[in-house]
């Protein structure tokens, strides 16, 4: 395996940190915030449904599908954008299982 540059290796690492925390912050608030606020965001509907009620039966399940499918796209681009490819990895050093 070829050695990254420092540099690129650290910025690889805040990029990918920094997405974590935008998920983690979204996952947070599809689920907690909106039970907090359940009593206010009763007026609100989706689909006819009251929107805490929603957000606690299928909304906040639906909304991490999302951000799983959203990660995995994301972390292939940023993969790509720092050269993290299939190739990158060198075969030439390959070890073997004994």
């Amino acid at each position: 395996m070829k050695k990254m540059d420092p540099a690129k290796a650290e910025a690889y690492f805040k990029y990918r940190t920094t997405m974590i925390l935008i998920y983690l912050t979204i996952g947070f608030l599809a689920s907690y915030v909106i039970v907090f606020f359940a009593r206010d965001l009763s007026s609100i509907t989706v689909m006819g449904i009251p929107f805490h009620y929603y957000m606690g039966s299928q909304g906040a399940v639906l909304t991490f599908i999302i951000l799983l499918f959203l990660n995995a796209v994301m972390s292939d681009k940023i993969d790509k954008k720092f050269g993290f490819d299939p190739e990158f990895v060198d075969t030439n050093n390959r070890t073997e299982d004994h």
